[in-house]
């Protein structure tokens, strides 16, 4: 919880998922420590809208503490949509909602609130947006099946967790200054929403020193192979233009540099039926029309004519966002060819001269020219073709 005490300086704060697999498995403890070791903590089960929510946050960042998160933001609920919308926004400093509120003579007009807070939120596998997750640090726990945790009684811990959040707050306080310019080395994958999220406790870990920088790294390193392996496992939930540009440099013709857009269409519908046929949650067989505003909204590709007036799309277009979502198709270089034997050459036309005879490393048996038993190189066949063999005319 320390980087709640500096969230202004970091610039952006994650938003942390408290999850589990079932009840009982310490959530709701969690929030409790978090609720005495956070920077000005709010219970958001007291927020009765969201207006009030930004109302408050006006007055200077709090951290919000969401207890029952499958439930309080179950999607279903009036009002949920909103509060969503200010827990995506809030994770970067400077983001606002407008909001109404009185001013004089009765009026009202409106003012621009900001969101910015660090959020947790605790749930049995909480139903959350992608694109809320995305902006998120999974905390995953286990029930205590074997009675091994210590129980948290608050009405002893209190005195000691208000010392302790004292202190983290001091600390904080200190290195303010430091933690606005300190830009700790990242792992290489970790770019984008990625760095949004780990930078802030990495920038802490940094300057808390001993162990906590490297366990940061092993934390981030993991996350990141998590999020590949849901990827890879078709877990994740991939939008329809990223799946068609993945498919197109499964299905792309080796080597073909255009290539028709109802080709294109057949091959995905033969190679993902579950995403590009009637058997879709689209419930429509991919149309050219639909793939080409998908290519064209998500990458600005667009189909093209060629030559002989075919409409379709061109290798070449392609292999920007191909490079840029890592998928670009192999071009299979042409096996070299076995080199083959000299072909017996039948009759030739009259005044083209043949192929010089090779120079066999055994004494021929059949004449090269028509492949006849012979003692020598030529028949006695008296044609153009041996003719001109032997340097004269038929």
């Amino acid at each position: 919880m320390a980087h709640t005490h500096a969230a202004f300086e970091l610039y952006s704060t994650p938003r942390l998922i408290i999850d589990s697999s079932m009840p009982g498995s310490g959530k709701t403890t969690v929030i409790e420590h978090l609720y005495r070791l956070g920077h000005k903590p709010v219970q958001a089960a007291s927020l009765s809208s969201p207006a009030l929510m930004s109302r408050m946050l006006s007055k200077g960042i709090r951290t919000i503490l969401i207890d029952e998160a499958d439930r309080s933001l179950d999607p279903k609920r009036p009002g949920v949509e909103e509060f969503i919308a200010i827990i995506n926004s809030g994770y970067k400093r400077g983001a606002t909602r407008p909001v109404l509120v009185p001013s004089k003579g009765g009026e009202w007009e409106v003012s621009e609130m900001p969101t910015f807070a660090p959020v947790a939120m605790a749930g049995n596998s909480p139903h959350l947006p992608d694109d809320t997750r995305s902006r998120s640090i999974r905390l995953l726990l286990m029930p205590d099946l074997d009675g091994t945790v210590e129980s948290s009684d608050w009405e002893e811990l209190e005195p000691d967790a208000a010392d302790l959040a004292e202190a983290l707050s001091q600390a904080i306080d200190e290195v303010r200054d430091t933690l606005r310019t300190i830009r700790p080395v990242m792992p290489a994958d970790c770019v984008g929403r990625s760095k949004e999220r780990w930078a802030p406790l990495m920038r802490v870990a940094a300057l808390a020193g001993g162990r906590w920088p490297t366990t940061t790294v092993d934390l981030i390193e993991r996350d990141l192979r998590e999020i590949q392996q849901e990827r890879e496992d078709g877990l994740a939930n991939v939008p329809p233009a990223v799946t068609v540009l993945r498919d197109l440099a499964d299905v792309w013709p080796t080597a073909e540099e255009f290539t028709r857009s109802t080709d294109l269409v057949e091959r995905l519908v033969q190679h993902n039926p579950e995403k590009w046929s009637e058997l879709s949650g689209f419930g429509k067989r991919l149309t050219v029309q639909r793939l080409g505003r998908m290519l064209s909204q998500s990458f600005k590709v667009f189909s093209t004519k060629n030559s002989t007036g075919a409409r379709g799309y061109t290798r070449s277009d392609l292999d920007k966002p191909w490079r840029q979502f890592k998928v670009t198709p192999e071009v299979e270089s042409p096996a070299p060819s076995e080199p083959s034997e000299p072909s017996k050459i039948g009759p030739r036309t009259p005044g083209v001269k043949p192929p010089e005879p090779p120079e066999p490393s055994e004494p021929s048996n059949s004449c090269w020219v028509c492949g006849a038993p012979t003692t020598g190189s030529l028949c006695d066949a008296n044609d153009a073709a041996h003719a001109e063999a032997r340097g004269g005319t038929a």
